[in-house]
């Protein structure tokens, strides 16, 4: 259990800080309805999850290895998730808060599935970071370990969905394309990052 608890911890750990994942589903929860964020979320844990066990037996190993990989990783991932993030401070309010306007269900796991599996820095850290617990263990604790980590991430997005959404009737159409504008110039801060590192490997 105590091995289960330090997975739980580090995982949480590992998310809690603001992210693009976060700031994924933050926006879902404050510009669509309970139910749909709740969706993008466990469609993000989906993504998150699958991230984690990856990292965890090593695909981040193969990302290092080629360099060819790790360069087509980052200059895609870059050019999409500033694409999102553009998309973001140009959407207006009266669009994200009429149903018509809400992003399908393959668009929005498309979305997910960018925000996690192109950041090929989350996936490095990743590897390293759960790479060296799973070193120190044996099979058996390594599970128990894993299992805290998925936990975490299950808890925190499905979590942060509830609140964010909850408290979303405190808050006026202003500040909520305010936070649309915030969220999508972090998003892109993060895709031209992932572009500079491209530039710096080329």
């Amino acid at each position: 259990m105590d091995i289960y608890f330090q997975g739980l911890t580090l995982g949480l750990a590992y998310v809690a800080p603001i992210g693009m994942q976060n700031l994924f589903v933050i926006n879902s929860a404050l510009t669509q309805s309970r139910l749909r964020a709740l969706i993008t979320a466990l469609i993000v844990i989906f993504f998150d999850v699958t991230l984690a066990m990856a990292c965890f037996f090593g695909i981040g190993l193969v990302i290092q290895k080629y360099a060819a990989v790790q360069m087509a990783v980052l200059f895609i991932g870059g050019l999409v998730v500033t694409y999102i993030g553009y998309g973001l401070i140009k959407s207006k309010v009266t669009e994200l808060n009429d149903t018509a306007q809400t992003p399908g269900l393959i668009s929005t796991i498309w979305q997910a599935c960018v925000v996690t599996w192109f950041n090929a820095q989350a996936v490095i850290d990743g590897t390293m970071l759960l790479g060296a617990f799973k070193a120190t263990m044996s099979h058996a604790q390594s599970l128990h370990f894993l299992f805290g980590v998925l936990s975490a991430s299950c808890l925190w997005f499905t979590g942060l969905a509830l609140v964010v959404s909850l408290a979303g009737n405190l808050i006026t159409p202003r500040v909520l394309s305010a936070v649309n504008k915030i969220c999508g110039a972090v998003i892109i801060i993060y895709g031209l990052k992932l572009l500079w590192h491209f530039v710096e490997m080329v």
